[in-house]
This record gives C-alpha cells, structure tokens and sequence, in this order.
C-alpha cells in the first residue's frame, strides 16, 4: 500500500541536512500545538539494522535523555513516504528508528530498531551513547505497519504504541502499554469498523479509538497534520511526561480535548484510560 504521510526526501544519505524547526506557541489548544514543529532542528541519517534515524540535531550537545518511536511503513511503502511525521517527531525531542522494509508486518524489524539504539546507548563512541531513554520506547505504524506495531508491542520494549490503520498482524490482548488506534472516516482499505472491532479486544491496558474526520486510507489535506498533532502528543505524555499532552485524552470526556476535536468524527477509550484522572 501506498503511504502518505509526506513527500519523499530524494536520496537517503549519510546524514541530511538539519530541518528547520520553529518554537511551538503555547497560546493555542494542546491538539493544535501539536501539530506545529517542535524546537529542536533534525537531522535524518540511514544506520543501525537497515533503518533511518531521525534526532535532535543537538543531541551531542544536550544532557537529556530522549525517548524513542520506532515506525513502521505500509506494504510496499519506504521511509521517505512518511518523511514529515518522523522529521515532527524527532523536532519534539524522540529518536525516531525507521525499519527501511514495506513488509514490517512482524513487528521484528521495527523492535531491531530499538534493540540497535539500546546498544549504542552503552557503546563509547556513539552519538547516542547516554542520550536514549531505554525506558520510554514506544512503537507506531500505518496499515501493515500498524499490524506490526501491535506485534511488537506485545514485546516488553515497548512502553505504547499506536497502530494506524492497522492490518491484521499480531495480537491485540497481547500488547502490554497504552494503545491509541487510528481509524479513517472514509477508508475502505482498512475500514473504521474493523480498526474499531480491533481496539474492543483492549482491555488489559489503556486504549484510545479515534476516527479521523474526512480521510481515507492517504491522509488527506489537513487530515495528514491532525494525525501528526495527535501521535505527537500520544507519545509526548506516555513517553515524555509531557502534562500538557495529557489534556488531549485524559480528563472528563466534556472537557479532554480530542473528544471535542471537530477533526475527529468519533473518538472512544477504553476503561482502562476512563480512569487516568
């Protein structure tokens, strides 16, 4: 299947040159704060089990300790395909390990990638020696990817994750973190009911279902930045602490943000995630 998160970036080079971020302004609402750039610059590099990475381009510099995501593509699609999201996130402070392959169904591919960075954390020398936070390592993915990001996240690296229109690989009572399962109002490759009938199989763990308004299964238009907004946000507060990110999904259901998102045209949680106050 195609992806659509992004434009392709032509070539995959040793390193690419830093992306530009902005400061992100605090004075609009959490989902769409979001959804702008975070402040770090990025710097996209291929390495590790054949995978891409992107990271602050400030990592040497910084003391922190950064999470990670681990992405998966849709079938038959490359990394570049998804180029914006994984460049937004590393904005946002992650380290983000690409698995280069269209058939990520497994999960395998995508937990090589973290098993890679936990390496390099330990090993003198690497740029990510000291600076990966092998506690908070989530996993995401669309369409096959996101039937891979349920494999892996049956595997105790993997803190959360979110399946994007996910196809039918691995096991969904299996998953041992939070889950935020994406659906598209109009897709008719991985239909809404089906990404619906999958969440309803989490109940051992937090889950979120959300129905992103007016998309297919491409995202898009403005679909493809609201998706990005979330997933930043999702992987912010579980992987991050991030106390703002938590408004978007947790609360009163009156008053949790992405309930009364009008980009969204239905939104569910589990009561696992009813009873995050």
């Amino acid at each position: 299947m195609k992806a659509v998160l992004a434009a392709a970036v032509v070539g995959l080079v040793a390193v690419q040159p830093a992306w530009t971020a902005t400061t992100p302004s605090p004075t609009v609402t959490a989902t769409r704060y979001y959804e702008q750039p975070g402040p770090h610059q990025v710097t996209k590099v291929t390495g590790g089990p054949d995978h891409t990475l992107y990271y602050p381009s400030d990592l040497a510099s910084d003391t922190a300790k950064h999470p990670v995501i681990l992405w998966g593509n849709g079938t038959g699609a490359t990394v570049s395909q998804y180029d914006e999201a994984l460049k937004h996130w590393a904005s946002w402070g992650f380290v983000v390990a690409a698995a280069n392959t269209g058939q990520s169904g497994s999960g395998k591919e995508m937990l090589a990638g973290g098993t890679f960075l936990i390496a390099e954390n330990g090993r003198s020398g690497s740029i990510f020696q000291g600076k990966i936070d092998t506690a908070n390592i989530g996993a995401a993915g669309h369409s096959q990817g996101g039937g891979g990001t349920i494999a892996a996240a049956s595997d105790a690296m993997v803190k959360a994750s979110s399946p994007i229109q996910p196809g039918p690989q691995g096991s969904v009572p299996a998953m041992k973190g939070p889950s935020l399962f994406i659906a598209g109002q109009l897709d008719y490759i991985v239909p809404s009911p089906y990404v619906r009938g999958r969440y309803a199989w989490a109940t051992t763990y937090p889950a979120f279902f959300a129905e992103l308004k007016g998309s297919d299964h491409f995202f898009p238009g403005d679909t493809r930045k609201r998706l990005i907004g979330v997933e930043t946000a999702w992987f912010r507060y579980w992987l991050a602490g991030d106390q703002q990110a938590k408004g978007v999904f947790f609360g009163p259901r009156q008053s949790a943000e992405l309930f009364n998102d009008d980009g969204w045209s239905s939104v569910d949680r589990n009561k696992k995630a009813d009873a995050i106050s």
